[in-house]
Parts: structure tokens; C-alpha cells; sequence
């Protein structure tokens, strides 16, 4: 066999080498141009808020925009599975939440695979969620209502912002391991839900901390305690759920992901750049002032989070029956 020459050879080694150089090299200039960051659910809530906080920072830090798209609808499956079928190249992230999580057993059918089709990015911030009461109602402590709860079976009315949300799914987890029953309410929206709450027609909401402080603050309504495994520090004086019911601990919690087969170049960039805003005073200050405790880890321990909380709240959607609204 005749060999090839020396040049003929170079030639060729370089030839094949170009693909993977040319990955290299557009990894090395990501981002050229604007990125979004699609996000599940309209503007004005806690992942709206996180994903412009992080766009803005990512932004300044990488020399592009990085631009905010909202695409609500179908509990954020829409979004989900507009970024599972974009193009790998780094331009289309998702801001994800608990919702991705849940929603892989709260629907029957699913046109992506989260877990699959999603290639973690990296955290942002974890919120708690606030167990919270009306003025008038008679239990000042945890232990108060569920004693109160198992008095008055049926008779307990616990809000939500629908049907599968974190403050449904916490809800849930509560009524699961105190042994307690409560009579679900769902509204179409966080919102809707603190509001018949402050009018004493709902009982108990475990509520974002970000729509309920201000309330908890004035007095308008009393927190019973949140749900992280810590105490918050904006509410330092509120117990956890945790220290009533041993092993309870449940939070909203917001990061960034992309279609799989992202090069890890770019998954890299990107990682390394949250994590630096994380512990940036003023990016970390922001962050703390909206309830929460920021999210920093390598994409593994962003993709781990996920999978444990995908199996977790899979036991408490069957547990409790939910379906989509």
C-alpha cells in the first residue's frame, strides 16, 4: 500500500481536526451575539425576577445581552420544550424551577424529557416558601395547627396558585408527613391566592416569601414558619417546618440550563460566570434581599438538585392526586 506523502499527510490530519478546532474556537469567543433566556411564566414573578437579575449580570459579565423572553402557558411546559428543541449553540437557556421538576409526573404525557433533553447550566438562588394564616386563626404555632387540623377535619381550606405549583406541592408534603388533612384551593395565581387569604376566606397558604413578607411584616398576615431546612435570613425569627416535622423541608429554587449537547465549553462559561455574580457583593446582596440563599455549584450539582427533587415531589404529586388544571 502506497503510504501518503508528508504533506498530503498534514493535509489531512488538519482537515479532520477543523470540526473540532472550529467548536473550540466558538467556544472560546462565546457569546458573539445576544442570548435568551426563555422563561415559563409571565413577568413580575420570582422567576421572572431571577432570570433578569442573572441576564443583567450575565450581560455585563460576558459583553452580550442577554435578553429575557417570557413565554407563559401549560404550567411552563411551553418554554420547556421550546428550549429542548432549540439549537445547541448556547444562545437559547431556560430559566428553570421547581415547575420542571413537578412536572414530570404531574403530566401524563410530555412532549421532552426534562432530565434527558436539558443539559444543566448551574443555580441562582433558593427561596422558601412561608406557611402562613389569617390573624384570626386560633393556631400560633405549627404544632397548633396541626392539632387544630386534626380537630376540625375538613374544615381547614389551603391556597394555592394552581394546581401543581410549589406552594400546592409544599402543601402537600405538609398535609403527607403531619398526617393531617386539608382541603385544597387552587387559584390562577400566587396572587389571587394571598389576596383571599388576607380576606380570611382560605385558612393557610405556603406562599412565596416574595409575595408574602411584606404582608408578615405588617401584621396582615402571621407566619407560622417557612419551609427551607434553615431559617431565612429577612425572617430570622420564623422557625422551619422542619423543627415540628422532622425531615419536611421544601423551597422554590431557580437556575439555568440549556438543550442538551451544549458544548461543555460554553456550559463552562456560563457556570463560571453565574458563579462568580453569586459571590459578587452587590449580585449576592440583591439576591439575599429577596428571601433567598444563592444557588452556587458546578453543573453536576445543579443537575443533581434537580434529579432528587424530580423523584422527590414525584411521591407527593401521586400521593396527593394532582392533575392539571
Amino acid at each position: 500500500m502506497r503510504l501518503p506523502h508528508r504533506r498530503q499527510f498534514l493535509h489531512l490530519a488538519a482537515s479532520a481536526a477543523l470540526p473540532v478546532m472550529t467548536r473550540i474556537a466558538r467556544a472560546q469567543t462565546y457569546p458573539t451575539r445576544p442570548v435568551r433566556i426563555v422563561v415559563g411564566f409571565a413577568p413580575g414573578g420570582g422567576t421572572d425576577i431571577a432570570a433578569r437579575l442573572i441576564g443583567q449580570w450575565l450581560s455585563e459579565r460576558l459583553g452580550q445581552q442577554f435578553i429575557v423572553e417570557n413565554r407563559p402557558g401549560a404550567g411552563a411546559n411551553i418554554a420547556m420544550e421550546a428550549v429542548a428543541k432549540a439549537q445547541p449553540d448556547g444562545y437559547t437557556l431556560l430559566l428553570v424551577s421547581p415547575g420542571a421538576a413537578i412536572n414530570a409526573t404531574l403530566y401524563d404525557k410530555l412532549n421532552y424529557n426534562f432530565i434527558r433533553d436539558i443539559a444543566p447550566i448551574g443555580g441562582i438562588i433558593r427561596v422558601p416558601n412561608v406557611m402562613v394564616v389569617h390573624p384570626s386563626f386560633p393556631a400560633k404555632t405549627v404544632l397548633e395547627f396541626i392539632e387544630y387540623a386534626k380537630a376540625n377535619v375538613g374544615k381547614v381550606n389551603m391556597a394555592s396558585g394552581g394546581n401543581g405549583t410549589s406552594e400546592h406541592v409544599s402543601g402537600e408534603l405538609f398535609k403527607m408527613m403531619a398526617g393531617i388533612n386539608m382541603v385544597h384551593v387552587p387559584y390562577r395565581g400566587g396572587g389571587l391566592a394571598v389576596s383571599d387569604l388576607l380576606g380570611a376566606q382560605v385558612q393557610v397558604l405556603f406562599g412565596n416569601i416574595l409575595t408574602s413578607i411584606e404582608h408578615v411584616r405588617s401584621g396582615k398576615l402571621r407566619a407560622l414558619a417557612v419551609t427551607t431546612a434553615i431559617r431565612s435570613d429577612v425572617l430570622p425569627d420564623i422557625p422551619t417546618v422542619g423543627e415540628f416535622v422532622p425531615g419536611y423541608e421544601a423551597s422554590n429554587w431557580w437556575g439555568v440550563a440549556a438543550p442538551k449537547n451544549t458544548p461543555v465549553a460554553i456550559i463552562n462559561t456560563l457556570n463560571g460566570a453565574i458563579n462568580a455574580g453569586l459571590v459578587d457583593p452587590q449580585m449576592r446582596a440583591r439576591l439575599i434581599d429577596l428571601g433567598g440563599t444563592p444557588l452556587a455549584g458546578s453543573p453536576a450539582d445543579f443537575q443533581k438538585l434537580i434529579v432528587d427533587e424530580t423523584e422527590k415531589w414525584a411521591k407527593v404529586v401521586r400521593f396527593s392526586g394532582a392533575k392539571p388544571e
